[in-house]
């Protein structure tokens, strides 16, 4: 067959063999839920204008899974030939797309940050993957991952678990659709979460528990994302 040979590069491959050894090894099972996403937009619009970090709908991602790990801490965990590590901290990976590969570094102690702080830590995090300036804990260390697909014209995905993590979250972006609220029809926004899982380690309960605590949280906006607090000025 005519055509050009294009060779690994060094992260590609690590993806490859990442990858193939985690639908290798462990049995993955996938839920769904639809998450309606009105408010947390109308939410993230109100803090925006209000200054501060800019917070956008990752910001908003990554505070909902947090909020679903904390509890539901099983999910929280990488599996080792011992058994099933439970995490303390939450170091949540985040998928970002570089041109030579996809790497998932941790936002470490994400469960510590609040809405200014997840903001200013994701834009440093995702700079320092883009210039390669990732620290290796950051690169090691992540008990879980996001993958937001949000900003493209995707409506539904699945991701593959990164091993030795047990599960992962896919998120897409909002689509319009008519529902109904009492007796009249009511368009809204929604969102479909996929969480793929290591059956190994979770069962489908665990992984329908999580998800209802994400979108309960993604659906209360005002808890999810509340104003900060006043500092006092310093004179």
């Amino acid at each position: 067959m005519e055509g050009t040979i294009v060779e690994q590069t060094k992260m590609r491959a690590a993806i490859a063999r990442r990858m193939t050894e985690s639908k290798q090894q462990a049995p993955h099972f996938y839920v769904q839920s639809e998450v309606v996403t009105d408010a947390v937009r109308d939410r993230l619009r109100a803090l925006n204008e209000r200054g501060g970090a800019h917070a956008t709908m990752t910001v908003a991602l990554v505070r909902a899974t947090v909020e679903a790990l904390r509890r539901h801490p099983k999910l929280n965990s990488v599996w080792t030939p011992e058994g099933l590590l439970q995490a303390s901290p939450i170091n949540l990976g985040i998928a970002i797309a570089l041109d030579e590969g996809l790497v998932a570094p941790a936002l470490l102690g994400a469960d510590e940050l609040d809405v200014d702080a997840t903001a200013s830590a994701l834009r440093d995090l995702v700079e320092r993957a883009r210039a390669s300036r990732l620290r290796p804990a950051e690169m090691t260390d992540a008990t879980f991952t996001l993958s937001n697909l949000g900003m493209f014209d995707v409506t539904a995905f699945t991701a593959i678990v990164t091993p030795p993590q047990v599960a992962i979250l896919a998120v897409a972006r909002s689509v319009e659709r008519w529902s109904v609220e009492g007796d009249r029809p009511v368009r809204r926004s929604v969102m479909t979460a996929t969480l793929s899982a290591d059956h190994r380690a979770l069962d489908g309960a665990d992984a329908a528990r999580f998800l209802e605590t994400f979108k309960q949280s993604i659906e209360d906006s005002e808890t999810l994302l509340p104003e900060p607090e006043l500092k006092e000025a310093i004179s």
